[in-house]
């Protein structure tokens, strides 16, 4: 005769296996941050800089698409609008502290973010996407046509200075740890809206709106918000972008900036949080090694045949595919 099943005993089970997830989540971001740490010292700080902060794009991107189902054409504008806004200011306000300017442009790209979602939100799928592209093409016309961004020429000289007026930015290793800060705070950031109770109802809406509908949830107001936040977070990374590089042009505006941003999520494994991490470095990485040989010309062919080629082959991306094997091998 089969013993009845004590609830207090799954439940136990239950914790105890959360608990063996976390020690290896935090084992694996223990190890990532030792390496994080001592790169800047086996590799050159700027390049790691330029990983960092398309990384920090990526993950923001992935809190819309990989999280709650938003597929966004139009992110591009966002990293533009941040790297412009701090660029201007600080180039034109001597007496304003670099976090200060990158601040402002976040809170530009932030605004920016809520004017899109009012104006999109209630579209779906392909149409969505659609009006997201429209609406970062007309930011795109407006940073060619205005006088502050230098048009195509872009912003150059762009003035690191110091932060909290102490840390003088323009040493790339103070500029590589304050970068590594703000990227590991804001992916915290991002872990910690996907477990919260806020980001379970964000994957309820990706899985099946209308039952988020039926169960009672303003389900365009949670996804306004993960789209502000995103914006946000997007923002944060041109602003960030551009102290480092002290550069702004229209490249970060280009809709084939948006295309790549979804590259990196994809090739990473979207809806992962390591994902977005994984396939930025993959992407600069691969870009950089093509651009210094004989196939610098087949840059755009060959990374467009590694989307076809995660679509079609690996639709988890490096880290979700690395996820399925372990749960599948090593339980």
């Amino acid at each position: 005769m089969n013993q009845p099943v004590n609830p207090a005993d799954i439940h136990k089970a239950i914790v105890e296996q959360q608990k063996i997830q976390d020690r290896k989540k935090l084992m694996v971001n223990g190890v990532l941050l030792l390496l994080l740490l001592a790169a800047p010292f086996v590799m050159y700080p700027v390049f790691l800089m330029k990983i960092l902060c398309f990384a920090l794009f990526a993950v923001a991107f992935n809190l819309l698409f990989g999280f709650t189902g938003l597929l966004s054409f139009g992110h591009a504008a966002f990293l533009a609008t941040g790297g412009y806004t701090t660029g201007y200011l600080l180039s034109n306000f001597s007496g304003l502290t670099t976090e200060m300017g990158i601040i402002a442009g976040t809170a530009m790209a932030t605004l920016l973010g809520l004017a899109f979602a009012l104006l999109s939100i209630r579209r779906q799928g392909i149409y969505f996407a659609m009006v997201t592209l429209a609406l970062a093409q007309l930011v795109f016309f407006f940073f060619v046509q205005s006088e502050f961004t230098g048009g195509e020429d872009g912003m150059h000289g762009i003035p690191r200075g110091e932060l909290f007026g102490l840390i003088n930015l323009e040493d790339n290793l103070n500029m590589y740890y304050f970068v590594l800060v703000v990227f590991i705070a804001c992916y915290l950031l991002v872990q910690r809206i996907v477990g919260s109770p806020y980001g379970q109802i964000l994957k309820a809406i990706k899985q099946n709106e209308p039952r988020a509908v039926s169960l009672g949830y303003n389900v365009d107001r949670y996804k306004i918000l993960a789209f502000v936040i995103s914006a946000a977070l997007a923002g944060l990374a041109g602003s960030m972008k551009s102290v480092v590089f002290q550069l702004a042009s229209l490249n970060d505006a280009h809709w084939h900036m948006s295309g790549e941003v979804i590259l990196m999520t994809l090739v990473g494994g979207m809806g992962t949080l390591l994902g977005p991490v994984v396939g930025a470095t993959f992407v600069v990485n691969i870009e950089y090694l093509l651009s210094q040989g004989p196939l610098r010309d087949w840059v755009d062919p060959i990374l467009g045949g590694t989307f076809v080629l995660t679509v079609l082959a690996f639709r988890s991306g490096i880290v979700g595919e690395i996820q399925k094997f372990i749960k599948k091998n090593l339980g």
